[in-house]
């Protein structure tokens, strides 16, 4: 999922390839060559021209980066591949690329949930002996988005969660439960705006709504183990019925059902709801577009859970080196230049993209431009990181399956979760 380094950056690969073609080839790889057939201790010491490859840089978050970064490196200059800013088109685009050796593809940007992937086929460099960084600075929630089997594959760079966006015009105190939230929405009704609405398309972001609602009743998608489904429980049942509840009463929009990012974004910037749940991208729009009728009239909340606080999905971006870089020397370096202090600042105030250095969340200069900063840091604490498997575009595909027939009505939640938890084993199985 790109939300293009300030849009629909969060959105990963959903329904990327066809499943039994994802799932071949998954085997594990090892931290030299791996199943895909690369050297991972190549050109380790090599220096020369990269090219970094990510989805589309609508924020103008990438491109001064890069000309930083070349000014100080006329030797090591770093070429910008700019994808398309659809999460399947990008995933799609790696894997052809790893596919076939291609040097070209130096530094890649990956989605949180297509690590583990990717490390399976031997496509990364693991980041140990010369290629190591130092993750001390870090959120440990992050750094587990970068590590497969107990290794570090790539570089965290940006993080997210969850944030609940809310008129303060309307409401003076943001709900806390999900149950407080839907009682508010009389006073929607009372406005004549929608309620509530979030991602609920059929993509990745209904796999993340559907693991948000799922784990905020205190239910999970996966037992700890990882690998068991743990969907056919009545707490997940609770999580999936409160939205298809919300469906059916109106407190969601009909129209939310075709909601990606941007369409939720909009909505909420035209006036037309009273929640939004969404990443914290939407923050600097919201001030700023010409568009936004909500400029001075917005606040920001965690998202609410069944008892308290939400469990936000955990979301984000890591830098990887592929094991075909002829120069992972200057590779290396350009994974600590996007980690560094001053990068990951400009993340945060160039695209409203959550940093993974721990000690900005709390720093003056930056809280000040961005007040969501302190709330976003209890997302990402309180977050869920979805299914960490090499099989995840089939076990998304499940979920989002699944819970758009029940949300549609076509199927009962009872029977989409039996059907999602049955769908999910089976792919966690087929290698």
């Amino acid at each position: 999922m790109d939300r293009t380094r300030g849009k629909l950056r969060i959105v990963c690969a959903a329904g990327v390839a066809v499943i039994g073609l994802t799932l071949a080839g998954c085997s594990s790889g090892g931290s030299g060559s791996g199943s895909g057939g690369g050297d991972a201790a190549s050109g380790q010491t090599s220096r020369g021209p990269i090219t970094y490859v990510q989805g589309k840089d609508n924020s103008n978050v990438v491109r001064p980066l890069i000309a930083k970064w070349n000014a100080a490196h006329p030797d090591e200059k770093v070429t910008f591949k700019e994808q398309s800013d659809q999460a399947d088109q990008q995933h799609d685009d790696l894997v052809q690329h790893f596919q076939a050796k291609d040097s070209g593809y130096d530094v890649v940007d990956v989605d949180v949930v297509w690590t583990a992937e990717f490390a399976a086929k031997g496509w990364l460099t693991p980041l140990t002996g010369k290629m190591r960084i130092d993750t001390s600075k870090l959120l440990a929630p992050t750094v587990k988005t970068a590590t497969y089997n107990n290794t570090l594959y790539a570089a965290p760079q940006t993080s997210d969660g969850a944030l609940l966006y809310y008129r303060k015009d309307l409401v003076t105190t943001p709900p806390t439960t999900w149950s407080a939230m839907m009682q508010d929405c009389s006073i929607a009704e009372r406005a004549g705006i929608g309620c509530y609405a979030g991602q609920f398309a059929k993509y990745e972001g209904l796999t993340v709504n559907t693991s948000e609602a799922i784990n905020g009743a205190g239910g999970s998608v996966l037992a700890k183990d990882g690998s068991t489904p743990t969907l056919d429980t009545a707490k997940a049942r609770a999580g999936l019925q409160n939205l298809v509840t919300a469906f059916k009463d109106g407190d969601i929009p009909a129209e939310a059902i075709t909601y990606q990012e941007e369409q939720g974004r909009q909505a909420f910037e035209s006036g037309k709801l009273l929640f939004l749940r969404n990443w914290p991208y939407v923050y600097n729009l919201a001030k700023t577009d010409g568009s936004s009728t909500v400029k001075d009239t917005f606040g920001i909340a965690p998202i609410p859970g069944a008892d308290g606080i939400g469990s936000s999905t955990l979301g984000g971006h890591n830098a990887a080196i592929s094991v075909y870089s002829k120069h992972k020397a200057t590779a290396h370096d350009f994974l600590e230049f996007l980690e560094s202090n001053e990068t990951q600042k400009f993340f945060a105030t160039q695209g409203s993209l959550a940093p993974v250095v721990g000690s900005l969340y709390t720093d003056p200069t930056l809280t000040s431009k961005l007040p969501y900063l302190p709330t976003l840091l209890t997302s990402i604490k309180s977050a869920e990181p979805r299914p960490v498997t090499p099989y995840y575009p089939a076990v998304t595909k499940a979920i989002q399956d699944n819970a758009y027939a029940a949300l549609k009505g076509s199927k009962s939640v009872q029977q989409a979760l039996k059907d999602m938890q049955a769908a999910v084993k089976s792919a966690s199985n087929s290698n």
